[in-house]
């Protein structure tokens, strides 16, 4: 019997299936304001069958985004423009959630297909601020954040948050990953600071557990919080999982309801051994070690290696990202050949029989 499609209740709230949509910048919106695009993108997951899906990196501020293109939630309009999209998600059985960032000394940058690159100031881009003065790569060095900045952080993600509740969102998952900005903070590859945000264990996570305090205070009691991690930085002396199991019994403690454990991101000269389900193994040792749940992401490809991790105990649900793209009714498909529900919109039942 298939436990990839089995229900899974976080909090209050019930999500149809374990097949869940990592968040996946599209670069599209603008001011902040989801479109057209964000809405039949997104839609499309829904239709075909993922238990919850996961809008992209949404940014807490304007100086947060990856791009100019990246969508927000740092004003009412952008919630309200949300709203139509969350309310196709729901009304075709997909719990809609979305992923709250800042980006941190990554922002400001150009599209992927325009190169990546810094944005200029005087090309409509802005002065980044990080942990620290220094720069990603090749990207403009930033602003070291004061003290006082810092501290304000955890309400910008709290306004958000409350944003989101607002446009009808699920499910939140706070950004600590990939080299932005909160990463930028737990990473001793990164973090230089001498002050309370900076130094050992303790200090270095301090900001997490304060945003993450700031969201539950205004997110509604039941509904799930998740955090996604790099749980590794790939490089001798940076973040472990080891790390990483002992920050996610803090965030537990704080109202943290899974753990989305992915890896790398902090510096540009990390050597990641990309393979099918490489990211797995963190999932699974956080789950069992810091005993929360987990989602797996990173090469899960077929329905049969989706089904192992959730079988095996090594996570709780998996993210599919690029697979999804390739084809976006593959938990459709999935279903069907591990014999479990049938989640095919009567719309397409026809093409289902053959």
């Amino acid at each position: 019997m298939s436990h990839l499609f089995d229900p899974l209740k976080l909090g209050d709230t019930a999500i149809r299936n374990r097949v869940w949509v990592s968040p996946m910048c599209t670069y599209s919106a603008v001011d902040g304001l989801p479109s057209d695009w964000h809405l039949v993108h997104l839609g499309q997951f829904a239709l075909g069958g993922a238990g919850l899906v996961m809008a992209e990196a949404t940014a807490v501020a304007p100086e947060g985004r990856i791009s100019a293109g990246d969508a927000g939630l740092w004003n009412d309009e952008q919630a309200t423009a949300w709203r139509r999209v969350t309310d196709f998600l729901r009304e075709h059985g997909a719990t809609p959630a979305v992923q709250l960032a800042h980006a941190g000394r990554k922002a400001s940058t150009t599209a992927p297909w325009e190169g990546g690159a810094t944005l200029p100031e005087s090309d409509g881009g802005w002065r980044t601020v990080s942990s620290t003065s220094n720069a990603f790569g090749e990207l403009a060095a930033p602003r070291a954040l004061t003290e006082d900045e810092v501290a304000a952080l955890p309400q910008q993600f709290a306004d958000a948050a409350r944003r989101a509740d607002e446009a009808g969102f699920e499910v939140i998952e706070l950004h600590f990953a990939h080299g932005y900005l909160a990463h930028q903070f737990y990473s001793p590859l990164i973090n230089d600071r001498t002050d309370r945000y900076g130094g050992d264990f303790d200090a270095r996570t301090r900001i997490l557990l304060e945003i993450v305090d700031a969201v539950r205070a205004v997110w509604p009691e039941g509904r799930p919080l998740l955090a996604r991690l790099s749980a590794t930085d790939w490089v001798e002396g940076g973040w472990t999982g080891d790390d990483s199991v002992r920050l996610s019994r803090s965030l537990a403690r704080h109202g943290v309801d899974l753990i989305d454990a992915s890896t790398g991101g902090a510096v540009p000269d990390a050597q990641i051994p990309v393979s099918s389900g490489y990211q797995t193994r963190f999932a699974r040792q956080i789950k069992i070690e810091a005993e929360v749940p987990t989602g797996a992401v990173g090469l899960i490809t077929s329905p049969e290696q989706a089904e192992e991790v959730v079988t095996s105990g090594s996570a709780d649900a998996v993210l599919l990202a690029r697979e999804l793209l390739r084809d976006p009714h593959w938990p459709l498909h999935a279903a069907d050949r591990l014999r479990s529900a049938n989640l095919w919109p009567k719309q397409y039942e026809r093409a289902r029989r053959g």
